[in-house]
């Protein structure tokens, strides 16, 4: 007889290397998915996938938003009815808004007003609002339009409500303000600083150029200081909701005229007018654009040139000629301050120039402390006088 046989031994697999090839085979969820590698003693270690590190920021419908392109949606619904109740929005207004996002101000504005036109550049985003709002009784007064808004032809709106890309900020506040016909007020969203610019005062630490242009359009009221966190994706900065109210009637200025005038005006914001005025360059470049006038003056018997500058709405316009490219604040293309008076020189022009300042007490006055109305009544002086800055 055969004796039975012996089964072989049982191979033992150690507890380490069966609990190393389970996780391998885990699911991992949606908020879970990130790269996984075996370690010595069955030990898992977590790589946070590089799309999570500021790039993109996920979003619970499957949508990333991109910092990069400043897509940083309200989340805070005390804030959206805030910003509504501060726009003073009528039945009867069409509305722009930039920036609808997912639509969580949309929805807002929507039960407020006639009508809301919604600018978007993100296609992702009118998908997701197009889908938000179809089949609902709202869906009939939303009109969405896909595109950079800065080359969109704006159509007829009463309120402008509005949470940019803080990089089109400056482009985008000239747009809306050459806009005709002009609108009621427009609610914007603003980096804080940049808002503080806006809304500066003679003698204070970011009063600039862009204070006073803006100033000259329209008026402009700080309403309320926005934390990161109201946001998602949280931005790196503070921001500010203000109220922009364009002038009616507008103040009638040339827009290179005044451009001119004020670049060099702020090129030293900080020094006297007495002392900028006197530089080489800048009394060469004036006395240049006299002589060219009075020739042009002689040749044609003109008086007084109106040209369709004195219209205003070019102001900021990126197609300008570069005419109106606003800063922030003390990045003007920089004069040549360093030649001072050429030694023994006796300019008739210089003293004309100087002439001007004396009249209106502003030879040792200083840019920074000067009042939009200091401004105009200054620039009048110069034009009386023959002198002009385009």
């Amino acid at each position: 007889l055969e004796s039975p046989k012996t089964p072989p031994p049982k191979t033992l697999i150690p507890s380490a290397v069966l609990l190393s090839l389970s996780l391998l085979h885990a699911p991992c969820t949606y908020r879970e998915r990130e790269n996984r590698s075996i370690m010595a003693g069955g030990k898992i270690k977590k790589e946070k996938s590089k799309s999570g590190t500021g790039a993109h920021a996920p979003y619970q419908g499957g949508i990333s938003f991109h910092k990069s392109k400043g897509q940083h949606i309200l989340k805070n619904p005390l804030l959206v009815d805030t910003i509504v109740q501060k726009a003073g929005i009528k039945s009867t207004d069409v509305i722009l808004e930039i920036g609808p996002g997912t639509g969580n101000l949309t929805k807002k504005l929507l039960e407020a007003g006639k009508m809301v036109i919604a600018v978007e550049v993100d296609p992702r985003m009118v998908l997701e609002l197009q889908r938000r709002f179809q089949g609902t009784p709202l869906s009939n007064r939303l009109k969405v339009i896909q595109g950079d808004v800065l080359k969109t032809e704006l159509p007829y709106f009463d309120i402008c409500v509005a949470n940019i890309p803080y990089q089109i900020s400056s482009p985008l506040t000239f747009k809306l303000l050459s806009h005709q016909p002009a609108f009621r007020c427009a609610i914007i969203m603003f980096q804080r600083e940049f808002a503080m610019r806006l809304v500066a005062q003679p003698g204070d630490k970011l009063y600039s150029r862009l204070t006073v242009n803006t100033q000259l359009l329209a008026r402009i009221f700080h309403l309320l200081k926005v934390g990161k966190n109201n946001f998602r994706p949280p931005p790196k900065v503070d921001s500010s909701v203000v109220r922009i109210e364009p002038r009616k009637p507008r103040i009638e200025v040339k827009q290179k005229e005044w451009d001119g005038f004020l670049r060099i005006c702020f090129n030293r914001k900080n020094k006297t007018l007495g002392s900028i005025f006197r530089q080489k360059t800048v009394l060469s470049l004036l006395e240049k654009n006299y002589k060219t006038l009075q020739a042009l003056q002689l040749s044609q018997g003109l008086v007084e040139n109106k040209d369709p500058d004195m219209d205003f709405s070019g102001l900021g316009d990126s197609n300008e000629n570069g005419a109106m490219e606003i800063d922030n604040d003390e990045v003007d293309e920089e004069l040549d301050v360093e030649g001072g008076d050429a030694e023994g020189e006796a300019s008739e022009f210089k003293d004309k120039v100087l002439g001007v300042l004396k009249e209106g007490d502003f030879e040792d006055k200083r840019s920074s402390k000067l009042t939009l109305q200091e401004f105009l009544y200054l620039l009048s002086l110069f034009n009386k006088a023959g002198i002009h800055f385009s």
